[in-house]
């Protein structure tokens, strides 16, 4: 402490400190014409102050679970959703800074009321350097608790760049992005469907294992949506639990002329004595709800959602089993292109076992009994029982294994047909013994590439497998599909997921793939993988309305993934019909990552074989502009519809305690349709976020975005 006149009485650890006074305890300052203060309990006051106060992150005070009377204006700190770590109280952990907080400005008197506690008069505040004076609140009256990391004011006025953009009579702030009850910064944007959008969310923090936000979404085309967002934490059975609650509603869509609503519901437990339970419903009021609301190419797309209920017994050790209850609501966006509705499961059971080291063989036991209800009436239902225990004895060594298979899949149909067919078999029984043969070897060798010394193998592997053919055309096909060809799949013993159909077989799969390894850490570098299966019998199981396989090679599989150069990392794959001399699909992909805040992401992809064939260039980064300006974007085109799916183009100003963000979004939603959203954002460190939020945007769709302190998302109606 330093000052003209200082007078201290040592009975009562109390100081006085008249003329430029300048007072500094570890890294605060504070500086003024007349200071008073007790030492030791933190107690006095400053006149005509400037301050810069330093703190590091401190745990919140755990908040009442009863909700606090008073209005509370201002800017809560954004949150995620997660459980901390070591903690004997299941709580939601805040999304707090791990920096230390820093704030300064000016003040006509500042009271010290204890250690850690400051209120001040007529005072600013801000997080910018000194000097620079960018932003500041001023406020009649502010006082900041350190030990709960919360400012609040009176009679408050954001300032930036010297013009006064937002007023609040009351406000509470996080000091450290600490979870606290309070309005969450607006957000507003305009998009060609909804018109102009304003959103003004509400956080209650009610306890620390329970939260909630309350939504209200103004469309100046459509009308006043509310959306409330409730999560729960807890323990129980000596387990935790996790609930999640969503629910949308827009009363009298003025451009659609009906109610529209959403909702989704999630609960997750898990208890001492192995059982776990999960529910997963979701549900909207129309086919078009997620076209018309959503601005997420994943959430436009959505056809089928799932209402599903599951509980899980895995206490057994070598044994664990499943019970199953699943629905889906069925969209029909688009009239052209009709949606199938799947089948409904009420219920599937399952049960799983296996004894790894039973007599030197390893044993395992698959069974399900699944009943099929469908809501179309003319369509078959059923109950299917599976079976399919099975036993192998592997051999394996440092260089090589060799592992013999033989099992058994039994299956038997319950079917009920509607009234209107006649002759078709109620009961079907099909029994069919599977054989499989699995080798492989690993070679090693030092080897250098680019001036490094690595680790090179090659890992050969041969895989046979014996299925006898069986007429399964009196089936009906409740589940099943042919499954995509792919490195995982060419090493799988039906060619179709589901139980309905299985292949016959007699083939042999032909695979080699090798590696760079770092010898120092063991990382693998690289990987490249070729392959391909041998038929010595023709197909002779097919899908209804589909072909069988004309030809005694598959088609040929290459991959390879790895980085190619410094911070150059590539990926392809491809597809190729030997006997037609063509790709079926193929894609290529590279990324290049120097540093943080630069990135660049390129990718073809082609693929005759989709439902709905694709041809698609996607290019996308981050990239510094000139000194505080930073780019982002990303450019989907389509060469089969010619006409980009999704358009994302911004600009980003950092000024070191503030950050401006505009961004642009363009989306197909249907082949016909498109909607655009603009976002423009304003961040004031370490106190709010103002304006429409691009990050969850550019975090989902850029892959490998990312940007400081950006809040997590994570609910799914919630990620529109």
């Amino acid at each position: 402490m330093t000052a003209d006149r200082m007078t201290y009485w040592p009975v009562d650890d109390e100081v006085e400190a008249v003329g430029g006074v300048r007072f500094q305890q570890d890294n605060d300052v504070i500086s003024g014409t007349r200071m008073r203060m007790r030492l030791e309990d933190k107690f006095g006051f400053f006149d005509d102050a400037s301050y810069f106060i330093k703190r590091p992150p401190r745990a919140a005070a755990a908040p009442s679970s009863t909700p606090s009377s008073e209005f509370t204006s201002g800017f809560a700190a954004p949150r995620s959703l997660g459980i901390a770590p070591g903690q004997t109280v299941m709580k939601y952990e805040d999304s707090a800074s791990k920096e230390a907080t820093e704030g300064r400005g000016d003040a006509e008197r500042i009271d010290f009321e204890g250690e850690n506690q400051i209120r001040m008069r007529a005072a600013t505040y801000t997080t910018c350097k000194p000097g620079n004076d960018d932003w500041f609140l001023s406020v009649d009256d502010l006082k900041l608790d350190f030990d709960n990391q919360v400012g609040t004011g009176t009679d408050g006025t954001v300032h930036f760049l010297g013009v006064p953009i937002l007023y609040s009579p009351w406000m509470s702030f996080s000091l450290n992005n600490q979870r606290k009850s309070g309005f969450l910064r607006p957000t507003y944007g305009s998009s060609s469907d909804n018109g102009i959008e304003f959103t003004l969310p509400y956080y209650w923090n009610i306890a620390p294992n329970m939260d909630a936000t309350f939504e209200p979404r103004i469309l100046s085309r459509r009308g006043v949506e509310i959306g409330t967002d409730v999560r729960y934490l807890n323990e129980a059975f000596g387990g935790i639990y996790t609930s999640r609650a969503r629910l949308e509603y827009l009363p009298n869509d003025q451009k659609a002329g009906i109610d529209r609503w959403g909702v989704s519901l999630t609960h997750n437990q898990q208890t001492a004595n192995g059982f776990s339970g999960a529910i997963n419903y979701n549900r909207v009021s129309d086919n078009k709800y997620y076209t018309d609301l959503s601005s997420q190419i994943t959430k436009t797309s959505e056809t089928q959602l799932l209402e599903q209920g599951l509980l899980t017994y895995s206490g057994g050790g070598w044994w664990n089993a499943s019970v199953n209850l699943q629905s889906f609501q069925t969209l029909q966006p688009d009239p052209q292109n009709p949606v199938t509705p799947p089948y409904r499961l009420l219920p599937q059971v399952t049960v799983n076992a296996r004894q790894p080291d039973l007599f030197a063989t390893d044993s395992s036991f698959f069974g399900q009994y699944t009943y099929f209800v469908h809501p179309d009436s003319l369509k078959v239902e059923g109950q299917r029982t599976v079976l399919q225990p099975q036993i192998s004895l592997p051999y394996v060594t440092p260089g090589w294994y060799v592992t013999p298979r033989l099992g058994v899949n039994v299956t038997q149909y319950a079917l009920s047909y509607p009234v209107s067919v006649s002759n078709e078999r109620s009961s079907i029984n099909r029994s069919l013994p599977i054989f499989s043969l699995d080798s492989g070897m690993t070679f090693e060798r030092p080897s250098n590439w680019f001036g490094r010394d690595y680790t090179q193998t090659l890992e050969p592997r041969l895989y046979y497998l014996n299925i006898p053919y069986k007429n399964q055309n009196d089936i009906p096909v409740f589940d099943s599909a042919q499954a995509d060809f792919n490195f995982a799949q060419i090493f799988a013993d039906n060619q179709f997921s589901g139980w309905d159909r299985i292949n016959n077989a007699n083939q042999l799969t032909a695979a080699v793939s090798s590696r760079l390894i770092d010898p120092s850490t063991g990382g693998e570098i690289m990987r490249g993988m070729l392959g391909q299966r041998l038929y010595f019998t023709d197909d002779k199981v097919a899908l209804p309305g589909t072909t069988t396989r004309q030809w005694n090679k598959s088609d040929l599989l290459a991959g390879f993934t790895g980085q190619i150069l410094p911070r150059v990392y590539a990926d392809a794959a491809l597809e190729y019909t030997v006997n037609d001399q063509e790709f079926q699909r193929y894609s290529m992909g590279a990324r290049y990552f120097p540093e943080a805040g630069k990135l660049l992401n390129a990718s073809y992809s082609y693929n005759t074989q989709a439902a709905t064939p694709i041809k698609q260039i996607d290019i996308s980064g981050q990239w510094p502009i000139d000194g505080r300006w930073q780019a982002v974007g990303r450019y989907n085109y389509s060469f089969l519809q010619n006409q980009p799916i999704e358009i994302i183009g911004g600009l980003q100003y950092n000024a070191g305690c503030w950050v401006v963000r505009v961004v642009g979004h363009r989306l197909q939603t249907t082949e016909a349709n498109s909607t655009t959203t603009t976002f423009v954002q304003l961040e004031l460190n370490d106190f709010a976020r103002i304006g429409s939020n691009p990050l969850d945007l550019l975090r989902r769709q850029i892959s490998g975005y990312g940007v400081a302190n950006h809040p997590m998302t994570d609910s799914a109606l919630a990620e529109q």
